[in-house]
C-alpha cells in the first residue's frame, strides 16, 4: 500500500492507493506526455508546412517541362557539330548561349505553349529619357516577339515618356521615381527598387524577368533561349581576357570584394534576369551589401555591377548570354560575335549624366 498526499485549495488530504493503482496511474501519466508531445509535434508540423506553403506559393508556379509535338519541323541537332570558336557550357555546365547553338523554331514553340508574361525593367531619369522611344520601339521588334511583355519603365520625368505602339499582349507601366543628383546612386538604388517591384507587384503576375538599361537598342532576336532561373549577361569589354584583367572591387573592405585570383567571368549590370524568386534574391543580397558598404563609407568600383558580380561568383547563374546579348557597338565586332543582338547606344557621357 502506498500513501499520496496533494493538496487542494483549503485542505491536504491523504489517499491510500494500492500498487495495482499505483501502477495504473503511472501508465496514465505516460500516455498523456506522450499524446501531449505528439499534439505539440503535429502542431509544429502544420505550422511548418503552412509557413513553406506560403513562400512556395508566394511565386507565380511554372509549368515544368519542355514538350514539343508530332509534326513540328526543324534542323536535325548532331551532337558532332556546332560552334568550335566559342565555349557553349560553363564549368558548372550552364549553357552559355550564341548565334548556333540553339534553334528557334523550337525554342518558341516549347516556350510559347506555357503563356508565360515576361517583366522586363528599365530605368531613365534626367537626361536619359531620350532613350525610351529607340529602345522600346526596336524591342518591338526584336525582344521576345510573340509573349506577353510588361515594360516597367522608372523615371522622374513621367511627362518625358513617349508613346509607342505596342504588340498584342505587351505593355509599358511607367513608375515615377525621385531625382538623383549623382548617376552613380542612381545606379546604386536600382537593386532595392527592383527588389520592391517583384515583392509589391510582380508576384503571382510575371513568370521572369529582365532588367535591362534603357541606354541601348536591340538589333536582333532575344527570346526564349535566354530564359532561365538566373541569366548573366557576359560583359563584352572583358569576355576575352584573363580574369586579372576584370574589374572588379578589389578592396577587401568591400563586400563586393573579389581577389585576383578568383572569379569565373565578368558580368555586365546592363543585363540580367531569370525567374522571380531568383532575382528578388539577387536584387535583396545586392541591396543589403550596397547598404553595408555605404555604412562604411565605401562605394565599389562599378556599384552594382561591382556586387552583382560577387553574387555571380557565389551563386553561379544557370545560364549565360554571350556578348551578343549586350555588345559595345553595332559597328564594331569581334570574330566570334556573329550577330549582334543589343547594344549599347553610343553618346556623349558627359552629357547626359547628372555629374561626371
Amino acid at each position: 500500500m502506498t500513501s499520496i498526499r496533494y493538496k487542494t485549495l483549503n485542505s491536504e488530504k491523504k489517499i491510500t492507493v494500492t500498487h495495482l493503482q499505483r501502477f495504473l496511474l503511472m501508465k496514465l501519466c505516460v500516455f498523456l506526455h506522450r499524446l501531449i508531445y505528439l499534439n505539440h509535434i503535429q502542431c509544429s508540423c502544420k505550422q511548418h508546412i503552412t509557413e513553406q506553403g506560403i513562400i512556395k506559393t508566394r511565386w507565380k508556379q511554372k509549368i515544368v517541362g519542355l514538350r514539343s509535338l508530332p509534326g513540328l519541323l526543324y534542323n536535325q541537332p548532331s551532337v558532332l557539330g556546332g560552334r568550335t570558336d566559342v565555349a557553349s557550357v560553363s564549368p558548372w555546365s550552364a549553357p552559355i548561349i550564341w548565334e548556333g547553338n540553339f534553334d528557334s523554331t523550337l525554342i518558341d514553340f516549347i516556350y510559347k505553349q506555357k503563356n508565360l508574361t515576361i517583366a522586363t525593367t528599365v530605368f531613365a531619369l534626367g537626361k536619359y529619357t531620350r532613350f525610351v522611344k529607340d529602345f522600346l520601339e526596336s524591342a518591338e521588334q526584336h525582344y521576345f516577339v510573340g509573349f506577353r511583355v510588361h515594360y516597367y519603365l522608372f523615371t522622374d520625368q513621367p511627362e518625358s515618356v513617349p508613346e509607342v505602339k505596342m504588340g498584342e499582349n505587351r505593355g509599358l507601366i511607367v513608375q515615377k521615381v525621385p531625382s538623383l543628383n549623382r548617376w552613380q546612386d542612381i545606379s546604386m538604388s536600382r537593386m532595392e527598387k527592383l527588389e520592391k517591384l517583384i515583392e509589391n507587384e510582380l508576384v503571382n503576375e510575371a513568370d521572369y524577368i529582365f532588367c535591362l538599361d534603357i541606354d541601348a537598342k536591340f538589333y536582333g532576336r532575344w527570346g526564349a533561349e535566354t530564359l532561365g532561373r538566373l541569366v548573366g549577361v557576359i560583359h563584352p569589354w572583358l569576355f576575352n581576357v584573363p580574369r586579372s584583367q576584370f574589374t572588379y572591387e578589389r578592396r577587401p573592405e568591400s563586400k563586393a570584394y573579389i581577389p585576383v585570383e578568383e572569379g569565373d567571368y565578368y558580368y555586365a549590370g546592363a543585363a540580367f534576369g531569370g525567374s522571380l524568386e531568383d532575382v528578388h534574391h539577387l536584387t535583396k543580397t545586392c541591396r543589403e551589401q550596397l547598404q553595408i558598404d555605404a555604412a562604411n563609407s565605401i562605394e565599389a568600383v562599378w556599384q552594382e555591377e561591382s556586387h552583382l558580380n560577387k553574387y555571380f561568383l557565389l551563386n553561379k547563374p544557370s545560364k549565360l548570354l554571350s556578348p551578343e546579348y549586350m555588345w559595345w557597338d553595332v559597328n564594331e565586332k569581334a570574330a566570334q560575335i556573329k550577330i549582334v543582338r543589343l547594344t549599347n547606344v553610343p553618346k556623349n557621357y558627359a552629357d547626359v549624366r547628372p555629374n561626371p
